[in-house]
C-alpha cells in the first residue's frame, strides 16, 4: 500500500519492487503505490540474483514474499520477511513471518527491532556504568561487598525495569 511504503520511505529505507509480471501491470502497481524503483518480468532465480547483486553495492537487503517464487530470495536477503498468508515455503525461507498480511507489518517489525536494539544499548550502558564505578571500588577495598552485591542486583533491576518500557511500544499508523 501507499501509506506503508511512504512508512518505509520516511524509515530512510529505499523501496525496490521486484515482480515477475509484465513491465506495464508492474508500472502501474509501481505508480499506485508510490514506489520509484521497479524491476518486471523477474523470474524467481533472477529475483535472488537481485538482491545479491544489491548485497554486493554493499546494501542491507530486507526482501518481504509471500509465494514459492519469493523464496529464494526471501534466502539470499540480509533480513527476510514472509507474509502470514503466504506459501509455506516462503515462511520457510525468511527470518521473520508477519502475522498480518499487511505491507505495513513490515515497517512495523523495523521499527520494533530498531526499538529492541536501542533498548539492549541503554541496557549495556546500565551494567558498564554499575561495573565501572563497582569494580574498582571494591577491588581497593573502598567497597562493602554488602554494598557491591546491591549496586548489582540494583543493576540488574534496572536492566529488567529499562526492558519492561518495550512493552509500551505500539506500530505506528
Amino acid at each position: 500500500s501507499r501509506a506503508a511504503i511512504e512508512r518505509l520511505r520516511a524509515a530512510g529505507i529505499e523501496v525496490v519492487m521486484l515482480t515477475g509480471d509484465n513491465r506495464a501491470t508492474a508500472a502501474a502497481i509501481a505508480h499506485d503505490a508510490g514506489i520509484e524503483r521497479f524491476e518486471a518480468e523477474v523470474l524467481p532465480s533472477d529475483k535472488a540474483r537481485v538482491v545479491a547483486r544489491l548485497k554486493g553495492d554493499g546494501r542491507i537487503v530486507a526482501m518481504a514474499g509471500d509465494g514459492i517464487n519469493d523464496a529464494p530470495a526471501l534466502a539470499t536477503a540480509d533480513v527476510s520477511f514472509a507474509m502470514g498468508a503466504g506459501t509455506d515455503v516462503a515462511m520457510e525461507a525468511a527470518d521473520v513471518t508477519l502475522m498480518r498480511n499487511d505491507l505495513a507489518s513490515v515497517s512495523d517489525a523495523i521499527d520494533l527491532s530498531r526499538t529492541t536494539l536501542a533498548k539492549i544499548r541503554q541496557n549495556l550502558f546500565f551494567a558498564f556504568v554499575y561495573n565501572v564505578l563497582g569494580i574498582p571500588l571494591a577491588a581497593l577495598g573502598f567497597l562493602n561487598p554488602v554494598i557491591a552485591g546491591a549496586a548489582m542486583a540494583m543493576s540488574s533491576v534496572s536492566v529488567v525495569t529499562n526492558s519492561l518500557l518495550l512493552r509500551r511500544w505500539r506500530p505506528s499508523t
